[in-house]
């Protein structure tokens, strides 16, 4: 069902390449927090499928096997990893030292329902380790804390943020007592918490039913900044699943035509059916690929600023540009699925993308349109041309 999660040569996007395309992703950071998510040993499914969609094919015939620590809520999971990690953790070193492959894959921690201060701990040494042109990606699926702020001033904390563990941070008595009216939650990340981290460039994705409240992360300092939000909400008839099985906005970013297939309701699949399907994801991605690039083409030329400089900063580099472009996908298909109604269903972006010169461009509805015919399940979709 993961058919090409991981990236090779095969299935990296194409790209043309700009000078404006600086950053390189280094570190990433991949923390599971949802409560009632299946898991095996410390991952979640949806830290599974995001570890893999940041894990490129191996060239090479010996490949160093992913070591899972016993009981270790965050460790370095990456193949060329060879520093030492922030703190110690009892037990285990939280690294592998298994040679210098330099950035074959990015450095990354994987964190399994951390607690606050392990995961600023975490976010702080991610950044540090930052070289000269490195982008950090935090990527997080948790359940959201939610705000009874009438009316916000803060958006920083005052509209809720994302649950993390309530293991090592401990509250000391004499506070609970007066919470009721103006204190916080104290396990929860709040989008505030993320503002000293934008000093670098850094790239978040957020996968939570409070999802939206991270949307409005200001650029202090001037650097790259994007944010890819989950639909807060999806249809009745998927809610048990999901809950339970892993995010479909998470599989729409590992496996776009799994995703597609799921609110489809389209079962087994013959492989040679599977591969010709997947033709039609590798062509939306090639187009969508070049309406950004155009996109920002156009901007330089007519001096239109309809897509953002972050996303063209980051667009060079492998990984996030297949997110970026995996992310155009989910939004699209959800736009035209008749089940997927609601705003609050649908994923967010900010910087915002441009949506008559992207998300709501012909060609790529087109193709979408193609892609229910072969499946047969075009009348999942919202009235529009019928596709050869």
């Amino acid at each position: 069902s993961g058919s090409g999660s991981r990236l090779s040569p095969l299935t990296t996007p194409p790209c043309e390449r700009s000078p404006h395309m600086t950053l390189s992703l280094q570190e990433i950071l991949i923390v599971g927090s949802a409560c009632e998510q299946a898991k095996f040993s410390e991952l979640t499914m949806d830290m599974f499928r995001m570890l893999q969609t940041l894990e490129r094919e191996p060239t090479e015939s010996a490949t160093n096997p992913l070591s899972m620590a016993h009981g270790l809520h965050g460790h370095d999971a990456s193949p060329a990893a060879s520093r030492i990690p922030p703190y110690g953790v009892p037990g285990s070193k939280g690294y592998l030292e298994n040679g210098r492959n330099f950035r074959d894959n990015p450095h990354k921690y994987l964190l399994y329902k951390p607690s606050i201060s392990q995961l600023m701990v975490f976010l702080a040494s991610g950044t540090k380790e930052l070289p000269i042109g490195g982008a950090l990606l935090l990527y997080m699926s948790a359940d959201g804390c939610f705000s009874t702020t009438k009316h916000p001033e803060d958006y920083g904390y005052e509209l809720g943020g994302l649950g993390t563990s309530v293991k090592r941070d401990s509250v000391d008595g004499g506070g609970l007592s007066c919470r009721g009216k103006s204190y916080k939650e104290n396990h929860c990340l709040y989008p505030g918490d993320l503002y000293p981290f934008t000093r670098r460039p850094l790239f978040i994705i957020i996968d939570s039913d409070n999802s939206f409240v991270f949307q409005h992360i200001p650029r202090y300092f001037g650097q790259p900044l994007v944010v890819l939000m989950s639909p807060q909400d999806v249809p009745p008839a998927f809610q048990a699943d999901v809950q339970h099985h892993g995010s479909l906005f998470t599989l729409f970013l590992h496996s776009p035509l799994t995703a597609l297939c799921y609110i489809c309701n389209v079962g087994d699949v013959p492989i040679h059916h599977w591969e010709r399907c997947q033709t039609y994801v590798d062509r939306f991605i090639t187009e969508a690929s070049r309406l950004v690039t155009r996109c920002r083409i156009d901007e330089i030329e007519q001096g239109i600023g309809f897509i953002d400089s972050s996303y063209v900063q980051f667009f060079g580099d492998d990984f996030l540009r297949t997110l970026i472009l995996r992310f155009v996908f989910c939004d699209v298909v959800l736009r035209l699925h008749r089940g997927f109604r609601g705003r609050h269903m649908r994923p967010r972006c900010e910087p915002q993308l441009p949506a008559n010169e992207l998300l709501e461009h012909p060609s790529l509805s087109h193709i979408i349109f193609q892609l229910a015919s072969a499946l047969d399940v075009r009348g999942h979709f919202s009235e529009g041309p019928e596709c050869d």
